[in-house]
């Protein structure tokens, strides 16, 4: 028999592009019976170095088959090392590690089929380097199943989100705000078939470009830059022109329709604007985004009673407290508010949606990346030498 209680360590390096999150999970049992514990957390920053060439893997001009390849490795290398670092950190062997669940670096996400453009998506960190370098055996590529079976491969963190917090009196709306911004929608005393999620737009993707090209910092700390400017809000209303927001879920986005080009745009439209006006302006785009597609898609289907805000993003007071403008009528908590941790709530559900994989359990959501039915989502790497503790021999 599978071990009922296993520790799983959860990657996950996602569109902000900033570092490797790493969480130890305590995990007992699976699917609706999963029990989660956090034992412990790290964030890795990338160097500037790899950041740039991470970011040149997803830019179309100047990527090439050889720095996409080179850079697959090169990330399982470094995956491997937070693996590493986490469990030195907290006292753990490797060889008391189950198994390893890597969303790896998305460079390129394709949710529709375009032109001579399949529905696709890239994920990189080599899976092979990973286990050889731990010893452990990983599990990896969480989304191609999913886009196999008709669906955009995103989002994934729904089911997770529901295990963790679905709740009988309360109907819920987790707001991640990464690069990219998501939402899953959780009505009260619903079943896994009764909840939806989609991508709402940017995150923090263009707040940190603005600030990096501006002031030469990685992200707007607390929200102090966008604290001391004026909003333009005749731009939001032109930049909320943009088709995606007008598209009904299921829907993803990433860094192809929001990334580098997007921003570069804006600070070349902006020149003369202060950077306070332009960071104010970007971060409330960000903001009313998520009121608008709450407005559009949400509130008209289910009675939400909570929004409970993680990711990067649920750091930035100033977002939040325009949030909090936004939608008046709403309790808006963080995760930390209810225990939880905002930063390392997705390298958590990584660590869940491994687990699964590993009880033959499907854990896409159809009703969120509009796939054709549920399946079992990822690629099993074993370790070099084989794992005894991992054979699945039935539940």
């Amino acid at each position: 028999m599978v071990k009922l209680e296993k520790l799983i360590v959860g990657l996950m390096s996602g569109t902000s592009i900033d570092g490797i999150d790493a969480a130890i999970v305590r995990i007992n049992e699976w699917g609706l019976r999963t029990k989660a514990e956090l034992i412990h957390f790290i964030s890795v920053p990338f160097s500037e170095e790899i950041q740039q060439e991470i970011l040149q893997c997803m830019n179309v001009e100047e990527s090439n088959i050889a720095r996409i390849t080179s850079m697959n490795f090169k990330l399982g290398k470094l995956f491997a090392n937070a693996v590493k670092q986490v469990c030195k950190e907290a006292d753990i062997p490797l060889n008391q590690i189950h198994a390893i669940g890597s969303h790896g670096q998305t460079v390129f996400h394709i949710p529709q089929e375009t032109d001579n453009l399949v529905q696709s998506t890239l994920q990189i960190g080599e899976p092979s380097v990973i286990a050889y370098e731990t010893g452990i055996t990983v599990i990896s590529n969480f989304r191609s199943m999913d886009i196999a079976a008709g669906g955009e491969g995103a989002p994934l963190v729904p089911y997770t989100d529901y295990l963790i917090y679905q709740n009988d009196s309360k109907g819920r709306a987790l707001q991640n705000i990464g690069g990219i911004g998501n939402v899953t929608v959780l009505p009260k005393g619903g079943e896994v078939k009764d909840l939806f999620a989609f991508d709402t737009g940017p995150g923090n993707m263009i707040i940190d470009e603005v600030c990096k090209k501006r002031l030469g910092l990685a992200y707007d700390c607390d929200g102090n830059w966008a604290a001391k400017g004026r909003v333009h809000k005749e731009l939001v209303a032109t930049w909320l022109r943009n088709p995606y927001f007008h598209k009904q879920p299921p829907k993803s986005t990433g860094r192809e329709l929001f990334g580098n080009t997007y921003t570069e745009k804006i600070l070349k439209n902006y020149p003369q604007m202060s950077d306070q006006d332009l960071i104010a302006t970007v971060t409330y785009y960000t903001a009313y985004s998520i009121y608008d597609a709450y407005k559009k898609f949400v509130f008209p289907k289910v009675k939400i009673d909570e929004i409970i805000l993680g990711g990067g993003g649920s750091h930035n007071r100033t977002l939040i407290n325009m949030l909090k403008g936004l939608l008046p009528d709403y309790k808006i908590y963080t995760q930390e508010d209810l225990g939880y941790s905002s930063d390392a709530k997705e390298a958590i559900a990584f660590a869940i949606l491994a687990n699964e994989t590993i009880h033959q359990q499907c854990s896409n959501v159809p009703q969120a990346t509009g796939s054709n039915k549920q399946v079992i989502l990822g690629s099993i790497t074993l370790s070099p030498t084989g794992d005894k503790n991992f054979i699945y021999k039935g539940d």
